[in-house]
């Protein structure tokens, strides 16, 4: 786990000279990522400049570092993550001189082996990487399948740049930091700005599942899927597993096992977050069972009881017997970590939860340096409400005349950012059913701003919406509503939150319920499973063999603290200061009398507004953030 930075300045507009300088200070923005190491490669000739911050988890030696040269010296290789089936992968390169035991060595060889592309469908494991072909003159990028790792690139003035996080980026001297008004207006909608966009104009994130090369003349080519989650989700749905819950529940735990054995793989210390939720329980059993007493777990706690889940965790902890670390932060502690969201995040990033996330990172980095994460269980096996709710919207919405849903369509426009509340109302009862598609109703489930709230008059947004194929590739609607969040909530909110606070402190986060075996397994599920018994009904009684039923089976808890009631409290001056007209009119980005209304009623007690206006503060504090450089 580290971070990478680099460029590629085919017509060496700078001076080859400056190369060296320039890939290290690009790498030295991400030193947090990588904390044990620094290196660069560059080649002025060919006008490549790769920089590298190590976190070494596995083979600490120097024979781990990178940039890393091929062992016949034709290729360069920086990369970010970890390769769980290395040692089995080291086995068919078989005739290899290694120099070290290391995955980055193994995947070094694999590209070398077999080709960068033929490569890719080989791995099983999180990843970004950069490797330049020295005989090709041919830069590469790949990111892993479910988008575990970021990777961010884009040409300015001739030059490609590229990076695990944005701040890399701007480090080099042909970075012009100009906004995406478009991308900020989709960060309103979604609480993220969602991929392939990136705050900045010119630069994107390269997809889950993805590749690109430049050329050597620089021409970019297009981002290619290697791997396709709606893909492989219809080939799962087109054998659909037939076996009774007991035989499912078989299964999974198989998978379960397995894919956490493999992640156990470190030459350092390593634990788990345990919420004592259901995901993160049934990674911890897992991780117990593999190495009895060995395993230690953390968790934090909130002085609110209502948003308090580190008694169950205890309780959950007790019963594995894991060695557990629990700490009960204060809501002032909490409020202290506000000014460092911007400088983590990068780009505007409005989940909450982002908070305790780093809290907790935090801690665990105070013990160990690799902890294992329940990222992913809420996507694959159904967790969110949401997923009935619009399923049953929906089947409402259709069976209503077109005629009737085209004049919902036509009613609802024209009440776009009315802020009296009667035709709010109105227009509340309206929009469900002018809905074109499923995908656009669930776009509204998935969106804190919607079309009709006149949040972004000068900006013509469309509102978020997923194409057909994707709603049809499993047997359920609320099944398709699960594939859609894995394609997109997944990997740029949760991914995201987890990889950039974990970053933060130098740990590296692990998900095994985002093994491939285990979502295709989950994608195969027929909807008597996957739906019909109730929230996670196979993950659910896979983890009651392990733990009792009575610790862990209540409602979904939220991993956040009380946003609402500090903004009517300890940060209502912090909000009033950023929702302020003067400040937001900077940005000309929303409509301020639409936001003071909202803020009004919130600050009120009339409505509670929080998330909604969460957005707004974290766009207007990182906008200001980002004027200042």
């Amino acid at each position: 786990m580290c971070g990478l930075a680099g460029f590629f300045d085919p017509g060496r507009r700078l001076d080859p000279a400056e190369f060296a300088a320039i890939a290290r200070r690009m790498a030295e923005r991400l030193a947090h990522r990588g904390p044990d190491d620094e290196a660069v490669w560059v080649d002025g000739e060919a006008g490549v400049g790769l920089g590298f911050r190590r976190l070494s988890i596995i083979d600490l030696s120097p024979a781990g570092r990178q940039p890393m040269l091929s062992s016949r010296g034709g290729l360069v290789m920086v990369y970010n993550g970890e390769i769980y089936n290395f040692h089995a992968l080291r086995e068919e390169l078989a005739g290899t001189p290694w120099r070290g035991h290391s995955d980055s060595e193994v995947l070094l060889a694999a590209i070398e082996r077999w080709g960068f592309v033929a490569a890719l469908g080989r791995l099983d494991g999180m990843f970004a990487i950069a490797l330049w072909d020295k005989g090709a003159r041919r830069l590469w990028l790949a990111r892993d399948r479910f988008g575990e790792k970021p990777l961010y690139y884009g040409g300015l003035g001739g030059v490609f740049l590229f990076g695990s996080e944005l701040k890399g980026l701007a480090a080099h001297p042909a970075w012009t930091g100009a906004f995406d008004r478009e991308a900020l207006g989709l960060f309103l909608r979604r609480s993220y700005v969602p991929a392939p966009h990136s705050a900045y104009a010119g630069i994107k994130k390269l997809p889950p599942g993805h590749y690109l090369s430049v050329s050597e003349a620089g021409e970019i080519g297009a981002a290619t899927p290697y791997w396709s989650a709606a893909e492989c989700a219809a080939a799962a749905a087109q054998r659909p597993f037939g076996g009774t819950l007991a035989a499912a529940v078989d299964r999974l735990q198989a998978l379960v096992d397995a894919a956490v054995a493999s992640r156990l793989e470190a030459d350092v210390p390593l634990g788990a977050f345990l919420s004592g939720g259901i995901d993160s329980s049934t990674i911890a059993a897992a991780m117990q069972r593999a190495r009895p007493g060995s395993v230690r777990t953390f968790s934090i706690g909130f002085p609110d009881r209502a948003h308090d889940e580190s008694r169950h965790a205890a309780l959950v902890a007790q019963h594995l017997g894991t060695t557990h670390t629990s700490f009960t932060v204060s809501d002032a502690e909490c409020r202290e970590v506000l000014p460092r969201l911007c400088e983590v995040y990068d780009e505007p990033f409005a989940d909450a939860s982002q908070i305790p996330t780093l809290l907790l990172c935090r801690l665990t980095r105070s013990a160990v340096k690799v902890s294992l994460s329940g990222d992913g269980g809420d996507e694959l096996f159904g967790g969110y409400s949401r997923y009935a709710a619009a399923a049953r919207r929906w089947r409402r919405t259709e069976r209503a005349p077109r005629a009737w849903r085209a004049a919902s369509r036509h009613l609802a426009r024209p009440l776009a950012g009315s802020n009296t509340r009667p035709w709010r109302r109105l227009r509340k009862l309206l929009e469900p059913w002018g809905h074109e598609s499923a995908g656009a109703l669930y776009g509204d489930y998935l969106s804190r701003w919607r079309t009709g709230d006149g949040l972004t008059p000068g900006l013509a947004l469309p509102a978020p919406a997923f194409a057909a194929p994707v709603l049809g590739a499993l047997p359920s609607l609320e099944q398709a509503f699960m594939l859609i969040d894995a394609t997109s909530y997944l990997p740029d909110d949760l991914l995201v939150k987890i990889d950039r606070a974990s970053m933060a402190f130098g740990l590296e986060a692990r998900a095994p319920l985002l093994d491939p075996r285990i979502a295709e397994f989950a994608w195969a599920l027929p909807a008597s499973l996957a739906v019909e018994g109730g929230p996670k009904l196979v993950l659910r009684e896979a983890l009651f063999r392990r733990v009792p039923r009575a610790l862990v089976d209540r409602p979904k808890q939220g991993f956040e603290p009380p946003i609402g009631l500090w903004l009517r409290g300890a940060l209502r001056d912090w909000a009033d200061d950023l929702l302020a007209p003067a400040s937001l009119g900077k940005s000309g980005l929303v409509a301020t009398e639409v936001v003071a209304a909202r803020w009004r009623e919130h600050r009120s007690g009339r409505r509670n507004w929080a998330y909604p206006l969460w957005n707004i503060l974290m766009l207007e504090a990182w906008l200001g953030r980002a004027r200042k450089g």
